[in-house]
């Protein structure tokens, strides 16, 4: 039996109605985080147990499809390229003077030696279409009230994760934290965010950690320098073309 008490059933409506809606906060945390085009320039330092080494990195990056990444140092890898197009990825190769695209096959491969994949590079446009959204609790990260948000892949979709959840700032929409588990419920990488500062007028993390967790001791750290925003990007800058010309 359902018994409903005046006022109770209306207060309770109220506030389902009040809760944010959680695929909007991911979208709003990703557009903002991105922009609708972007120039940054970057260090990635890759860190293990018993060595680390840095590399220098210029992006440009346009909508969610478009992206180019350039390594400026050390020598041994300047000069290096890669172009992201939807869901392909390119490399320019200057040793043999050629492009060469990623097969299927290799997604799951290291990229430059980092703990990212290459997977990695294209899947970040796919976190608001291909998983469901749900906020599951509240949390305080450097002293930022957070929303808690499950995502659960959709039936079909090509992910690779089988389920995520990330922390974001309730008022700025920056993301603080993201745990990443695989199909079996087991948690694999944890991402850290830090450093929050004004980076081309929003309020961001500067620096961003990817550590997997069974691997003691590693964990490949970003830490941007510059990003500008809305900049004059053509669509046929990120071409196989181009790839040669941005050294």
């Amino acid at each position: 039996m359902i018994i409903l008490i005046p006022g109770i059933f209306v207060s309770l409506f109220a506030f389902q109605k009040q809760l944010p809606d959680a695929k909007e906060i991911v979208n709003k945390t990703n557009e903002k985080r991105r922009g609708e085009t972007s120039m940054a320039e970057l260090t990635i330092s890759i860190i293990r147990p018993s060595w680390s080494r840095d590399m220098s990195v210029k992006t440009w990056s346009k909508g969610t499809e478009n992206a180019l990444i350039l390594i400026t140092a050390p020598v041994r890898d300047k000069g290096t390229v890669f172009l992201k197009r939807k869901n392909e990825i390119w490399n320019w190769v200057s040793s043999i003077d050629r492009n060469i695209k990623l097969p299927p096959s290799m997604m799951m491969q290291s990229w430059m030696g980092s703990d990212f994949t290459n997977d990695d590079l294209i899947k970040e446009s796919s976190i608001v279409e291909d998983y469901t959204h749900k906020i599951v609790g509240d949390s305080v990260i450097l002293g930022r009230a957070c929303y808690k948000i499950e995502l659960l892949p959709k039936e079909g979709a090509p992910v690779v994760w089988g389920k995520i959840y990330s922390w974001i700032d309730k008022s700025e929409y920056i993301e603080l934290r993201s745990e990443l588990y695989d199909e079996e419920g087991f948690l694999i990488n944890e991402v850290v965010f830090s450093e929050i500062k004004e980076l081309d007028g929003r309020e961001l993390p500067s620096v961003m950690e990817y550590i997997p967790v069974d691997k003691e001791g590693h964990k490949t750290v970003m830490r941007y320098h510059t990003v500008d925003y809305d900049i004059p990007l053509e669509e046929s800058f990120f071409s196989l073309q181009n790839m040669k010309r941005v050294q």
